[in-house]
């Protein structure tokens, strides 16, 4: 892999996993999509990951689902990706893009103030008083940059545009075309093979509900759910983590009782119910893997830099109150309660650890 360029908090995927893909296009022999730099088979190598060639996984998701993903950006339909917020739709776009377009950047953020500008195509003003409309004064969108280079555009928590920004894609992904008109009949750009559109929209936004029936019939909806396995949810936290903890100059993994605690009582509190049935106050925060991940994150740069060095399961207090209750004081107390009838009654040393530190919150 690829070793984190100088100076960069955060690689794109295309980037982090450079070598990955490059070995992935080199052993490539399978039928492809017009316009995709890898065929589908390596693509879901890709993502989900291959030992056999020492290719990581990056996602934890069923194999089905990214298969009718790709089918969908291999059509004429764009690619909708919704869920609850942390269920890695974004993570997953941004794989798809790295590995079919070879380029995962050209993304919109959708969100109120979002524009039609902000999309398509904008202008450089002094240009365009000194020369009139031209090419030189136009400033390319995320999406005309993708129609004319043939590449995936992401388009972030689409439904937090305004309707009218959503329905600016209309003819985009029906017709396949976007007209400029101050340009004449240099200004129709024809999308290229290898253009699509992945969207995402989480479940708790009202919004998700008010795309136009139109916008609609022009994708295919994927549903992403929360990880459902412990073990697989605690292994996601353990690599992210440790990539992350590496990241911030941190050499170490959280050890097995901390992530068993941070992850166990992430889920608890996430679904209502404790590993052995017992009913549990949900938060009304996000308790997404992502969110544990950065709890995770957390607890490890504070024991590197204002602790003893090593990871201890009473650390979680005091990184888990910022995540799991933002601005809610019933919230705080929901937790409290939890740590006193569920967590208080496992006599498991990490567990006992986790009670006993629950007077910092």
């Amino acid at each position: 892999m690829k070793k984190k360029q100088a100076g960069l908090q955060r690689a794109p995927a295309e980037i982090h996993f450079k070598d990955e893909l490059a070995r992935l296009a080199a052993e490539d022999t399978g039928p492809r999509p017009p316009g995709w730099k890898l065929s589908p088979r390596a693509v879901r190598a890709f993502v989900l990951g291959d030992p056999a060639r020492d290719i990581k996984p990056k996602f934890v998701g069923h194999s089905a689902v990214i298969d009718r993903a790709m089918v969908s950006l291999a059509t004429s339909r764009g690619l909708l990706l919704i869920g609850e917020p942390g269920t890695a739709k974004s993570w997953l776009s941004e794989l798809l893009a790295a590995a079919i377009s070879g380029q995962s950047t050209l993304t919109v953020q959708g969100s109120a103030a979002t524009s039609e500008d902000q999309i398509k195509h904008s202008w450089n003003y002094a240009l365009l008083l000194a020369e009139g409309p031209g090419e030189r004064a136009l400033v390319p969108g995320p999406v005309l940059t993708g129609m004319r280079d043939g590449k995936i555009v992401r388009f972030e928590e689409i439904t937090r545009c305004p309707a009218e920004v959503q329905d600016g894609l209309l003819s985009i992904l029906s017709d396949r075309v976007l007209t400029i008109p101050e340009l004449g009949e240099q200004g129709v750009v024809f999308a290229r093979e290898g253009f699509n559109i992945i969207a995402t929209a989480n479940t708790r936004d009202r919004g998700v509900n008010e795309m136009s029936a139109a916008l609609k019939r022009r994708f295919n909806f994927e549903t992403l759910f929360p990880i459902g396995d412990l073990a697989a949810e605690i292994e996601l936290v353990r690599r992210e983590s440790s990539r992350l903890l590496d990241a911030s100059g941190v050499k170490m993994s959280l050890p097995e009782p901390v992530l068993e605690v941070l992850v166990t009582t992430f889920r608890e509190l996430r679904t209502g119910v404790s590993g052995d049935g017992q009913p549990v106050e949900r938060l009304s925060t996000v308790l997404s893997t992502a969110e544990a991940v950065s709890v995770a994150h957390a607890v490890g740069v504070r024991a590197a830099f204002l602790g003893d060095g090593a990871a201890h399961p009473g650390d979680v207090i005091d990184c888990l109150a910022g995540a799991a209750v933002k601005d809610s004081a019933e919230d705080l107390e929901k937790l409290r309660r939890y740590l006193e009838t569920v967590v208080s009654k496992r006599k498991a040393p990490h567990w006992v650890a986790l009670h006993a530190a629950r007077s910092r919150l």
